[in-house]
């Protein structure tokens, strides 16, 4: 299985993130995971959100800003790594003048399904 950046179209997610899947189950036929890289422009905030099942590992390429993760709200930039947790809430924010670029881990697979909405601003 391989797939290439280049031609994988991007779509925005439940929380307002836009999002190539790299890896994903439903269309390479992998088993257990995806990946996916996240783009973030200047400004943009996701919105506050929680899995249910799925355990997230992101990686950030480029970009600096702020993450909510349960209760805590600390800075991230390029290099960071940060594990969720299933059932812990979360968000970013991208401070910076630039992209926040990551990469986005998820196992089980990312699923709209398994995304669900905690901001005020959702509806």
């Amino acid at each position: 299985m391989r797939s290439n950046r280049t031609t994988v179209d991007a779509y925005v997610t439940k929380d307002r993130s836009v999002i190539r899947e790299l890896m994903h189950p439903s269309v390479q036929g992998n088993r257990a995971q995806s990946l996916a890289e996240a783009t973030l422009p200047p400004g943009a905030v996701t919105l506050l959100h929680r899995h249910a099942i799925t355990e997230e590992i992101y990686h950030f390429i480029s970009g600096e800003g702020w993450m909510t993760l349960g209760n805590e709200r600390f800075a991230v930039r390029a290099g960071d790594t940060v594990c969720i947790s299933p059932g812990l809430a979360h968000r970013l924010e991208n401070t910076g003048d630039s992209d926040m670029v990551l990469l986005c881990a998820c196992s089980p697979a990312y699923s709209h399904d398994d995304t669900e909405l905690l901001a005020e601003d959702a509806q």
